[in-house]
């Protein structure tokens, strides 16, 4: 799995699972775009990463369509070419059931969970069907193949992620490339510290109950590591993954079993 001569680009990449892909594909020697809103969080990602010239930041907010077009361009300008896409910009700031979720909660949480990636690989596509070969790996979750209740928006738009990356794979195989889902099991990022109170109150919970209903629904009994899901894009990303497009990969701990 060597992308010795390879570029990334890992949206989202500044934090939790985004920055331990993008730590993971350095390693294997690819050369990586990682996109942020925040510079503190870009800047700390940086000294972490600490891979020199062989990572750029582009502050970028992947909602809007230019932001995303922007952090495409960039890997062009900053490494020439783009072989390798990750869509993991992501997540809910809000939580309600069918019964309770506002329009904005709605609209803002299908927008940072589903916008994102079509903006980006739309813009992607133009550069690697061209050349015919490319990957890339769209970042879903569990709540995407057996959701929660309370988490409506959330699982809606990592369902309807999974539906865009099959066509996708479909429509992109006769030239060279491929697309897949991840779907993480709960893991414990920053953004979970910061955001699972809220969800565990939809639950009827709190925070430590809800990492307790994450953790009872595993086969291992334990939550998902960052190094976990990387690993499972690494794959996706490489040539020894060439032969798998369309596929939904559970990094989950057997929760959806």
């Amino acid at each position: 799995m060597d992308l010795t001569g390879k570029t990334a680009l890992v949206t989202g990449g500044t934090r939790g699972i985004g920055l331990a892909i993008a730590d993971t594909l350095l390693r294997h020697g690819a050369r990586v775009v990682v996109t942020g809103r925040d510079r503190e969080h870009g800047d700390r990602a940086l000294a972490r990463l600490d891979a020199g010239d062989d990572v750029t930041l582009c502050l970028a907010d992947a909602t809007l369509r230019a932001d995303a077009e922007r952090a495409v361009d960039t890997v062009v300008e900053r490494y020439g070419h783009l072989d390798v896409v990750v869509n993991n910009v992501g997540g809910a700031t809000d939580f309600a059931t069918v019964a309770d979720i506002t329009d904005d909660v709605w609209h803002r949480t299908l927008a940072l969970n589903l916008d994102t990636a079509l903006y980006t690989t739309r813009h992607a596509l133009s550069l690697l069907v061209p050349q015919r070969s490319g990957r890339v790996v769209n970042i879903s979750s569990m709540e995407g193949r057996d959701p929660d209740p309370g988490l409506c928006a959330y699982a809606a738009a990592k369902h309807a992620l999974i539906g865009l990356t099959r066509v996708l794979a479909k429509e992109v195989g006769p030239y060279g490339i491929t697309a897949n889902c991840v779907c993480p099991g709960a893991v414990e990022t920053d953004w979970v510290v910061e955001q699972g109170p809220r969800a565990a109150r939809v639950l009827g919970t709190d925070y430590p109950g809800l990492i307790r209903h994450f953790v009872g629904r595993t086969a291992t009994g334990r939550l998902t590591r960052p190094d976990e899901v990387a690993a499972a894009v690494l794959l996706l990303a490489s040539h020894a993954g060439s032969g798998i497009t369309g596929a939904c990969l559970a990094v989950d701990g057997g929760t959806t079993v």
